[in-house]
């Protein structure tokens, strides 16, 4: 047995945990959960848990349900919640899904995005992802049966004393670092009751753990504080949609690939061929970026988001930017990528996010030229006449471009991406079918 297990057998014994929470992720990004003993961890170890993979959105057939979830020590952290008597009582852990036979599982989304990060490595990369969080706390939220209410009125960066935005995020904040996850920022968004958190960078993987983390962590938080955290991409049509804004760097080394100080921005041939490549194939991995109906309500013309595939240094107008804060730090040359929502996949997002850029890389992609305008207010017939590319302004348009893309296939796995189209085709079946408010009110008197 490795140290890391080790480790966490000797945590277990020490801390008096009472529970062990495996977790993995379904294709679509929820989070599942099996609590097991720590008796039985030293076993699962080594031979893994069993569940039904057929129960589970896009794994398995029911021909072929036996699948296996093996625990991943590296992953381990004891959860912020506590007995009455105050003593640490769960820990949890994420797993790598398995075959019976010990191959890693197609389906699992964490597999997909190590596959893409293997292929980095093959061509000398590492990958390191910083997502900007945004999301919503509410007053109550779809269960009660109720329009939702934001549970504070602040704006961009309001220092608020009486409500209760600061005491969630300083409490949410405490949670995540208690867990090891370390947090950059936080403040207040523009909208009434909408907060962004931003973790510091970290490899793909782990960043990617810890969105999950995060968005588990942020809705218990929340129930303690007395109201509701909602990732859904846009639930206000007055507002900006929440986004998770996903900045993006590759290096060789200790040596950012990104950065080049003879360039007028200090970007590389390599981070301009990473643009290159996302800007080409923005539109056929839009439905797995922004994968519900809902997302495409965010990325409207005045919504603050990006609806055309652009680019320029500091434009927050555009689809892709090169933060310009400390132009002669190394390490710090990124790219932030606008279009994910906070509502995502995190692992499906990072893996076509890398594919692209590195099909960039790998192929040359030329940059086209930067967006020096307020993209936002130019007319649908401005942008073509600038040679703008729209993006998908819905998850139909997206599932079109997606369904013919050679790169998602290749990314995702023949079986995630069938089993992603066929859902999201399904999904966007039922939201055809249904009437909405907004169609009885305009049109009932016909």
């Amino acid at each position: 047995m490795d140290r890391q297990k080790e480790f966490v057998l000797r945590t277990l014994e020490e801390r008096d945990i009472r529970f062990v929470r495996l977790w993995f992720t379904d294709v679509l990004g929820y989070l599942k959960s099996v609590a097991i003993a720590p008796a039985e961890l030293e076993g699962a170890f080594e031979e893994g848990i069993g569940f039904d993979g057929s129960a589970i959105e896009g794994f398995s057939r029911v021909s072929e349900a036996d699948t296996v979830a093996m625990p991943d020590a590296s992953t381990f952290q004891i959860l912020p919640w506590a007995h009455k008597d105050g003593a640490q009582h769960s820990a949890r852990m994420f797993c790598d899904i398995a075959m019976p036979d010990g191959t890693p599982s197609w389906a699992d989304p964490r597999n997909v995005l190590r596959r893409q990060l293997n292929k980095a490595s093959d061509l000398g990369f590492s990958c390191y992802v910083h997502p900007e969080i945004e999301f919503f706390l509410l007053e109550n939220g779809p269960i009660d049966g109720h329009p939702p209410v934001p549970a504070d009125s602040g704006g961009y960066f309001d220092q608020a004393v009486h409500d209760r935005a600061p005491s969630f995020r300083r409490h949410a904040i405490d949670a995540l670092e208690s867990m090891g996850i370390s947090v950059e920022f936080s403040h207040h968004e523009a909208a009434p009751g909408q907060q962004e958190i931003d973790l510091r960078y970290a490899d793909a993987l782990s960043m990617a753990d810890n969105v999950m983390t995060f968005r588990y962590v942020v809705k218990e938080v929340a129930i303690e504080e007395g109201v509701r955290a909602s990732f859904m991409p846009k639930p206000f049509s007055d507002q900006a949609g929440s986004a998770m804004h996903t900045h993006m760097s590759l290096f060789e080394g200790d040596t950012n690939a990104f950065h080049n100080p003879d360039d007028p921005m200090q970007l590389s041939e390599t981070g301009k061929a990473f643009i290159a490549g996302v800007l080409e194939h923005a539109s056929e991995i839009s439905a797995v970026t922004n994968q519900w109906v809902n997302s495409y309500k965010r990325l409207v013309q005045g919504g603050e988001a990006p609806t055309a595939a652009t680019w320029g240094p500091s434009n927050r107008s555009a689809l892709i930017r090169v933060p310009m804060y400390t132009p002669n730090k190394a390490s710090s040359r990124r790219v932030e990528i606008r279009s994910p929502d906070s509502a995502c996949n995190p692992y499906l997002t990072f893996a076509v996010l890398l594919a692209a850029g590195l099909r960039g890389i790998e192929k040359g992609y030329d940059l086209p030229p930067q967006a020096e305008d307020d993209v936002w207010s130019l007319t649908e017939a401005e942008r073509r006449a600038m040679g703008y590319r729209p993006l998908p302004g819905s998850l139909a348009e997206a599932l079109r471009e997606m369904e013919t893309s050679e790169l998602v296939a290749e990314a995702l796995g023949e079986h995630v991406f069938d089993f992603f189209l066929r859902n999201k085709r399904r999904e966007w079946a039922d939201y055809r079918s249904q009437v909405t408010p907004f169609e009885l009110k305009a049109y009932l008197g016909l």
